[in-house]
């Protein structure tokens, strides 16, 4: 198949994060497997019109906003060269079906009500939601959409979406290698691995050392990412007067975030909301137990409760819960080896398998095997 992604950024955009890594990583193996597959998204500071990765064609057109436009006019001045469309829908739609009848597969991680009202409390916000909960479902009706997570399924149904046009295709991963990649570090310390946004709330875990600097003197956080809300989060653990106990690593390579991840005790994922979360599953990899919110959304699944890692209420649970596990390696050890074993049965290529049956249902090429 002949398939084109829409998305808003690619994983060198200083903003990308999971859903691009699932974009990514599921053409990789789409090329793989035979098929052709042209990625466009937004330019940034630094990045070239074109690009191959990995056998995928990356073709960067416009801005944060604009992109949207180059899309659709890419869609129309190549809709002779694509048999399927896959257009991903991270808050705002690329409106596809506007100008392709068919071939078109809506992808989604989650449905952003909470992040619209957090990074946008004014009039943009209730307009960007409008868009999503009110304008998708019409503009798509009838089109097949992919999510990753049970919970983002019934969230799109329910502002909705017809839950028999949803499939759930799960995160993969690169691999689980042998060992971690370095060892656990012998002093308590706590792993964030995140874009620096609002919604993500990492200011939360600085919340978790602040009240837990005297049970644990040696307590320190490492904060892996970067975005835009990173001076606000600076001057947060500055106010807590933690900043002396956190290091903010911005963006790292992978084998420096699986480090950084091994030797941490626990990650702390404290998101308002998240598709699926792929920040737990790599860290499980690495033997590393999560502690998220039960009311994020896809972590419910990414974190089995009490088995890979555990689930809490709210803020004062959350600080409970990890001075729990901090004075409990037994524990931690256990969550870690499960956490390991279920990242042993994510991969890509299995994501892959099913996005490729979910494309072949809508294209033109759909009865021919690569």
């Amino acid at each position: 198949m002949r398939i084109a992604v829409l998305t808003w950024r690619d994983t060198s955009h200083p903003d990308g994060g999971g859903s691009e890594v699932f974009v990514e990583s599921v053409g990789r193996e789409l090329v793989a497997r035979g098929h052709d597959v042209t990625l466009l998204c937004a330019r940034h500071p630094g990045s070239a019109p074109r690009e191959l990765r990995d056998g995928v064609r990356l073709r960067r057109l416009g801005g944060r906003l604009s992109v949207y436009l180059w899309g659709l006019a890419w869609l129309v001045r190549h809709r002779r060269d694509v048999d399927v469309v896959v257009d991903v829908i991270n808050g705002l739609p690329f409106a596809s079906p506007l100008v392709r009848r068919r071939g078109v597969v809506a992808l989604v991680h989650h449905v952003h009500a909470e992040q619209w009202r957090i990074i946008y409390p004014g009039l943009a916000g209730r307009i960007g939601w409008f868009a999503e909960s009110r304008v998708v479902p019409r503009l798509y009706r009838g089109r097949p959409f992919l999510t990753v997570s049970d919970s983002s399924a019934r969230d799109l149904a329910a502002i909705g979406i017809d839950p028999s046009t949803v499939s759930v295709v799960r995160n993969g991963l690169v691999g689980v290698p042998a060992t971690p990649a370095a060892p656990t570090s012998p002093t308590a310390r706590l792993v964030v691995l995140s874009r620096l946004v609002p919604h993500k709330q990492i200011e939360h875990a600085f919340t978790v050392v602040h009240r837990l600097r005297h049970q644990r003197p040696d307590l320190h956080l490492d904060v892996v990412g970067e975005g835009w809300w990173h001076d606000e989060l600076v001057t947060a653990a500055r106010d807590l007067d933690v900043l002396d106990r956190v290091t903010f690593h911005g963006h790292v390579d992978d084998v420096r975030r699986d480090e950084l991840v091994a030797r941490a005790w626990l990650m702390v994922m404290p998101s308002v909301k998240e598709g699926w979360c792929l920040a737990v599953t790599e860290a499980g990899a690495q033997g590393t137990p999560s502690v998220a919110y039960a009311t994020a959304g896809g972590v419910t699944e990414s974190i089995r409760d009490g088995e890979t890692g555990v689930l809490v209420r709210d803020l004062e649970h959350l600080v409970a819960e990890v001075g729990a596990l901090l004075g409990d390696a037994p524990r931690r050890a256990a969550l870690g080896d499960a956490a390991r074993r279920m990242a042993h049965t994510l991969t890509w290529e299995s994501c892959a398998l099913a996005t490729e049956a979910v494309l072949r249902s809508v294209s033109s090429r759909g009865d021919q095997s690569p």
